[in-house]
């Protein structure tokens, strides 16, 4: 038997950027998270959201749908970047459904900020 990791997202904003920081195991039930994060993101309104992947370890088609949200959300004016080391459940997910060529991303995000900050 395993045992899932629960759910966080944090919000905040560093440097001009909307930070998204994910952790643990996203299913159906976990869904609200991240639609919360789309919707400050949104009131935000700051060029360049980074959505830290690094501490997930698990997503189902819920989870993905929801990344693909974010990305039509930020599609019109600002960039989504997505941050790891993403796990290699994140990195089957995204690869299995060809969507990991959609989604710009970063190696972490140290690297997502000193390469995406506003100026």
């Amino acid at each position: 038997m395993t045992t899932r990791l629960p759910a966080r997202v944090q919000v905040r904003e560093e440097r001009g950027v909307f930070v998204v920081v994910a952790c643990g195991d996203f299913d159906a039930d976990e869904r609200d998270l991240l639609l919360s994060a789309w919707d400050e993101a949104d009131a935000r309104n700051l060029p360049v959201t980074v959505l830290d992947l690094s501490g997930v370890t698990f997503g189902d088609s819920l989870f993905l749908d929801s990344l693909l949200l974010a990305r039509r959300r930020h599609a019109a004016n600002r960039r989504l970047v997505l941050a790891g080391p993403l796990h290699r459940l994140v990195v089957l997910l995204l690869s299995v459904t060809g969507t990991l060529p959609h989604f710009e991303t970063a190696a972490s995000l140290t690297d997502a900020l000193r390469d995406h900050t506003p100026t």
